[in-house]
């Protein structure tokens, strides 16, 4: 009898991977990389403009790179956003960072103050931005720390603070803001015309998308992992095919599914175009492609992690690699 059963499942899953096309995502921890994800799309429906996710922006103070969860930019205003999956209470210690306490069971964590941390990325990327060639007017940069886990019970002295959006505001955000206003780029531009406030916008745009980033996997199934990317894992003769398949030469691949009915005799197909560095979409003439054995694998540094991770090709959709 077990072994019909174990028989049946072992057809059950090679009817979903060969003729269905089903591949199964891996099992693993994206809590933040996703919820940063799902954070940045609210945001956009609400405000409208583009949300820029996982940016690691130079600091010249320190000498290293500033995480910054999201940045939001609008006609109105550019928002700094850091996202915080805290459960439990939270309140501030007696140095000023906050304490999170799930329940009597769990340890408190203590945080650096996230309203803090946030107040600095704004400097960090205000000065990046006028060293890029775009000085924005006082007032129009913004900095909010988002609770967006229903879990999360702040103190008053953490909820009150107008840069913190709890939960229950999070869950009945609503944008205050008319369409068409240009209040931030009229600043910059004062009298201008609106080719002018447009170009303006443009740059800004052009400036956040080809800013440093954390690499970014995408799975089958809308799941995403931010990272580094470290190398590629397989035999030699497909390693030697992927070699110019790395972070100078290429922005982005896609990883094809192997064939029908190919089996262990199938291959994987590699997309990949030559990066531009002005940020521009390559068109369909300049993709090349790429074919590797499935089992071909990838190492992958995940954010927050201090063990990196082996992920199958055959699991993966794209992968993004910031320059």
């Amino acid at each position: 009898m077990w072994v019909e059963i174990l028989c049946g499942i072992v057809v059950y899953k090679i009817f979903r991977r060969f003729l269905l096309g089903e591949v199964e995502v891996p099992d693993f921890d994206a809590g933040s990389s996703n919820l940063y994800f799902a954070v940045a799309s609210r945001l956009e429906k609400i405000y409208g403009g583009k949300a820029y996710v996982g940016l690691r922006i130079p600091d010249p103070e320190t000498s290293s790179r500033q995480h910054i969860d999201v940045v939001l930019v609008t006609k109105r205003e550019v928002m700094v956003v850091a996202v915080r999956n805290f459960s439990g209470f939270v309140l501030v210690g007696d140095g000023g960072d906050w304490v999170c306490t799930k329940d009597k069971k769990h340890k408190p964590e203590t945080f650096p103050d996230p309203v803090l941390e946030t107040a600095r990325q704004v400097e960090v990327l205000q000065s990046y931005l006028e060293l890029r060639g775009v000085s924005l007017p006082k007032g129009c940069l913004s900095a909010k720390v988002i609770l967006p886990n229903p879990e999360c019970r702040p103190a008053y002295s953490i909820a009150f603070q107008p840069e913190v959006v709890s939960f229950d505001k999070w869950v009945g955000l609503k944008s205050d803001v008319k369409p068409g206003i240009f209040s931030w780029i009229k600043d910059v531009f004062p009298g201008s015309k609106c080719e002018a406030q447009d170009d303006c916008f443009q740059k800004l745009h052009f400036i956040l998308n080809t800013a440093p980033k954390w690499d970014r996997l995408e799975f089958i199934g809308d799941k995403s992992l931010l990272g580094e990317f470290i190398e590629f894992i397989g035999k030699p003769e497909d390693l030697q095919a992927l070699r110019h398949v790395n972070r100078s030469e290429v922005g982005q691949f896609i990883v094809q599914k192997p064939s029908l009915f190919g089996l262990g005799r199938s291959r994987l197909n590699i997309i990949y175009s030559p990066r531009d560095f002005r940020g521009d979409a390559a068109s369909p003439l300049e993709w090349n492609d790429i074919a590797v054995k499935p089992y071909t694998e990838i190492l992958f540094q995940p954010l927050n992690s201090k063990k990196p991770r082996k992920f199958k090709l055959s699991n993966i959709a794209s992968v993004s690699l910031s320059a």
